[in-house]
């Protein structure tokens, strides 16, 4: 990295480990500024999605919506 700090992935993933420090492997996994919601039941998801979202809301972070995709059955 050319230019800004040579740490800022590192720092970035730090921060997101603390924000959602008590749902990373609950029912989140975070790697760099991908977000995993994962539930067993649609229920169970819809209020899992609100925990995160109210973190994202607490912390007046952004999430694009052209990138962010709901509903995906794991296999």
């Amino acid at each position: 990295m050319p230019f800004g700090l040579k740490n800022a992935g590192a720092t970035y993933q730090q921060l997101m480990d603390k924000i959602f420090r008590h749902q990373i492997g609950r029912n989140l996994e975070v790697y760099v500024d991908d977000m995993v919601v994962k539930s067993d039941d649609l229920g169970t998801h819809q209020s899992d999605l609100e925990e995160v979202f109210k973190q994202v809301r607490k912390h007046d972070m952004r999430l694009n919506p052209e990138k962010c995709v709901f509903g995906i059955a794991g296999g």
